[in-house]
């Protein structure tokens, strides 16, 4: 078996995220897309968080009718902090005999160094599926020299450019204006009917991340 893993905030899960994991999904050939939703990333401290809860609810609805998606509480079950290395252990015991693959953007790539435990987070997985925008220009010799290894672990993922951000969901709801396409029918209908996101705070700063 081989299984993705595809971690995010998902406040809230559009399109544009369903897409890429479709494109990753067919792309490496993968038996099953775990998402798994990161509670508070240490790069958003200073944004508001929808409460987990809610984002949890949403990503299901979105996932509910493609039986390659599953959602995964890896994160969301054991106290922070919560880095990837030991997301992705966690992951192989309870698929033991698979290929594991983690998604990332071409930001993440090229920060990838400094990552927690790079090396060994690098050493546990089969891949790396790297999801970035057109003309993203990474210098894979000198991540090589950073990370002996990366270079062959890499597959980058081709998918049409969406430019559609979870922050610009939550502003277009705040003020009014239309959101419904951006997102799945019963997204849409479960933040009409419980009113999220239409009285919350204004982030601090926008995301800098159109996956996320």
């Amino acid at each position: 078996m081989r299984v993705g893993i595809f971690g995010g905030t998902f406040d809230p899960p559009h399109l544009g995220h369903l897409i890429l994991a479709a494109e990753a999904t067919s792309q490496m050939k993968l038996d099953r897309l775990l998402w798994v939703l990161t509670p508070d990333p240490p790069h958003k401290r200073d944004q508001h968080l929808t409460p987990i809860e809610i984002r949890f609810e949403l990503v299901q609805l979105s996932l509910m009718n493609d039986p390659t998606f599953e959602m995964c509480r890896v994160d969301l079950d054991r106290p922070g902090p919560h880095y990837t290395l030991d997301t992705v252990n966690l992951i192989k015991q309870e698929y033991p005999s698979a290929e594991v693959f983690y998604l990332i953007g071409g930001d993440s790539l090229h920060d990838y160094p400094n990552w927690h435990r790079a090396a060994d987070m690098l050493a546990e997985v089969n891949g790396l599926g790297v999801m970035r925008r057109p003309g993203d220009q990474i210098d894979m010799s000198l991540l090589e020299s950073q990370v002996p290894g990366i270079s062959a672990k890499t597959y980058f993922i081709e998918a049409p450019l969406l430019e559609i951000a979870s922050h610009q969901i939550r502003r277009r709801i705040r003020q009014g204006r239309p959101f419904r396409y951006y997102i799945l029918p019963d997204v849409y209908q479960r933040i009409l009917e419980k009113k999220y996101y239409f009285d919350v705070s204004p982030d601090k700063n926008g995301d800098p991340n159109p996956v996320n």
